[in-house]
């Protein structure tokens, strides 16, 4: 008997895939799983980078429908809107174990 190969569901972890395929993306994405939301100035401290390469990451991945943000006053907050993308740092993170 074949098993019927859902396309939909591979081309969307695709999707996912390459738009976090960057070393400070998935960082990003892991501060975000591990905090509800951070402003762009304290994702910056955290990840110890200027925050201009840190914002060009965050609108693209804005953009892609993985993240979403608000604005409180002056300070932009960004939270994770793919909430599925848990598992796929639980994927990553399992794999990156065993080199």
């Amino acid at each position: 008997m074949v098993q019927e190969i859902n396309l939909e569901k591979f081309e969307k972890a695709a999707f996912i895939l390459k738009t976090v395929a960057h070393p400070m993306r998935l960082a990003i994405v892991e501060l975000l799983n591990a905090n509800e939301s951070l402003s762009v100035n304290e994702i910056c401290e955290k990840l110890n980078s200027e925050q201009s390469l840190v914002s060009h990451h965050l609108i693209n991945m804005k953009l892609k429908g993985i993240l979403q943000s608000s604005r409180e006053g002056q300070f932009i907050n960004y939270s994770l809107k793919l909430k599925e993308i848990n598992n796929l740092l639980d994927c990553v993170e399992n794999c990156t174990c065993h080199f």
